[in-house]
């Protein structure tokens, strides 16, 4: 059995949920015999802290920023650790939207028509025709997301907002109407399942994602059969298209009325939570909490 050093935490809006993600694999990295170490990225010695465990490898728990950016990357680079989930240069273009979205049109992935826009920018009027979506364009969780919808007079007041957390950048794209779906794919193993989210709400925003009850998970999606390989086929794209490793989770919208399907982001750290969707398609198809965890700790890698 392995030392393994669990990030967790850090700096990111979405550092509750990283939490919550890094203390389930933590669990289950010690139930599968291994010797763990929790670390937070938040403190400000954790690389002394890293240094001082002497880890066989790292699993990034982190989600966001600095997490999944491919600065932790970088430093565990550095450090020649294997870690976990993908490598620099895939991190960092899958959490900048408009950059991804270069490299899926690039491989004739279907995407929506949008603008990379400074965020004061934006909030000077209608960029595009409603309804819309403004999205910060390097966050994850749907944090500072806004759907701009028939009959506003004017985009979100909250981008001009001082104290607006998300980076000056947003990504204004067409509002996509229909289901949400989502498929995770397995590195060298390929896409897993398609689900549809229901949130409870009007959307699959933040507390859709991670609050109780916030939404219902349908696995499998109810969609036709064309459909589900079509995400099965185009999630595997796009995962091998940014060179991811490890496990990643494409999004996507569908919308039945014009059988239109929209990639909209890939995410290289998907949310091991109690909640998440990741967990349950790989249980879907046989694979324990515990089992997964431990499939993605194998797969860490260092780039010799």
């Amino acid at each position: 059995m392995a030392k393994v050093a669990v990030l967790l935490g850090g700096l990111s809006p979405e550092r509750q949920v990283s939490l919550s993600s890094g203390d389930q694999c933590a669990k289950a990295l010690a139930t599968l015999g291994h010797a763990v170490t929790r670390i937070d990225p938040q403190d400000g010695d954790w690389i002394a802290q890293l240094t001082a465990a002497g880890p066989d490898a790292v699993f990034n728990a982190l989600h966001g920023e600095w997490g999944e950016d491919g600065r932790i990357q970088g430093v565990l680079d550095y450090l020649r650790l294997p870690y976990t989930h993908s490598g620099v240069l895939a991190s960092a273009l899958a959490i900048d939207k408009d950059k991804s979205k270069a490299v899926f049109a690039h491989a004739g992935l279907p995407l929506a028509k949008g603008i990379l826009m400074h965020r004061l920018e934006a909030a000077k009027a209608h960029p595009l025709p409603v309804p819309y979506v403004v999205k910060p364009n390097a966050q994850g969780s749907s944090v500072g997301v806004f759907i701009v919808r028939e009959g506003a007079n004017r985009p979100p007041e909250q981008l001009l907002d001082p104290d607006w957390a998300f980076g000056d950048e947003v990504l204004v794209e067409e509002f996509i109407p229909g289901k949400e779906l989502t498929t995770a794919v397995m590195h060298g193993r390929g896409a897993l399942a398609v689900t549809e989210i229901v949130p409870a709400g009007e959307w699959y925003d933040y507390d859709a994602k991670y609050a109780a009850g916030g939404s219902r998970h349908e696995l499998p999606a109810q969609i036709p059969d064309v459909v589900t390989q079509r995400c099965l086929r185009v999630a595997e794209q796009a995962h091998a298209a940014l060179g991811c490793r490890g496990v990643t989770r494409s999004d996507f919208r569908y919308d039945p009325v014009h059988d239109r399907l929209i990639l909209l982001e890939v995410n290289t750290q998907p949310g091991m939570t109690p909640t998440s969707l990741v967990p349950e398609q790989a249980a879907h198809v046989g694979m324990s909490f515990t089992d997964l965890v431990g499939w993605i700790l194998e797969d860490a890698s260092w780039p010799r």
